[in-house]
C-alpha cells in the first residue's frame, strides 16, 4: 500500500488502493475523521464490490463537533466561497431569541445560512447551539435536494422547536425576514 504527504493510505475516487481487491475507509484515509464519513464509505465499497456505481459527496457530509453547545457544520465556509470568488449571501439566527432555546435555558450560539447570491441555493450552514448535532441534518436533506434559502424559510417549522432557528436564518438569508431576531 501506499501512503499520502501525511501517512493516510492513498485510494482512488471508489476507495481502491494501488492494490488490487484491497480498500480503505474511514481514518485512515483522507478527509475529516468522522465516523459517519467511514459509514458511508463503507456502504460505498460494498455497493462497489457488488457491481453497482456508488458516490459520495464529501461537501454533504456534516462536520461535527460534540462539545457543549455542539458545533456543527456542512457544505461551504464563508472562508472557501470568497476563496472562490462566489458571490453568496448570509442569514443568521442567534440561539438566544428562539422561544425553545430560552425555555430549556441553552441560549448560546447561532445558526447561518450561506446561500448563492443568484440561485438562492444552499452552499452551507453551519451552527453552534444545543442540539447542533441533530440540527444540521435539515441542512444536510435541503443541500442534498439542492433546495435554496427560501424554500427552507417556507416550511412550517413546529413550534417552539430548536429547528426554528434553521428556517429563522433562511429568513434573514432572504430579506433580512426573521420574525424573532
Amino acid at each position: 500500500l501506499s501512503t499520502d504527504e501525511r501517512g493516510r493510505i492513498a485510494v482512488n475516487d471508489h476507495l481502491q488502493t494501488a492494490v488490487p481487491h484491497i480498500y480503505a475507509i474511514g481514518d485512515v484515509v483522507r478527509g475529516a475523521m468522522l465516523a459517519h464519513k467511514a459509514e458511508e464509505e463503507g456502504v460505498a465499497v460494498a455497493e462497489t464490490l457488488a457491481g453497482q456505481k456508488p458516490h459520495i459527496d464529501y461537501n454533504l457530509v456534516p462536520n461535527i463537533v460534540y462539545t457543549w453547545p455542539e458545533v456543527a457544520g456542512v457544505g461551504r465556509t464563508e472562508a472557501q466561497l470568497k476563496e472562490e470568488g462566489r458571490a453568496y449571501k448570509v442569514g443568521s439566527f442567534p440561539m438566544r431569541a428562539l422561544g425553545r432555546a430560552r425555555a430549556s435555558m441553552d441560549i448560546d450560539g447561532m445558526v447561518k445560512i450561506l446561500a448563492d447570491a443568484q440561485t438562492d441555493e444552499v452552499l452551507g450552514v453551519h451552527m453552534v447551539a444545543a442540539r447542533a448535532a441533530d440540527l444540521i441534518m435539515e441542512a444536510v436533506v435541503a443541500m442534498e435536494f439542492r433546495a435554496s434559502a427560501e424554500d427552507i424559510a417556507r416550511i412550517c417549522h413546529g413550534h417552539p422547536t430548536y429547528t426554528e432557528a434553521i428556517k429563522e436564518a433562511a429568513l434573514d438569508a432572504t430579506g433580512k425576514r426573521a420574525i424573532h431576531a
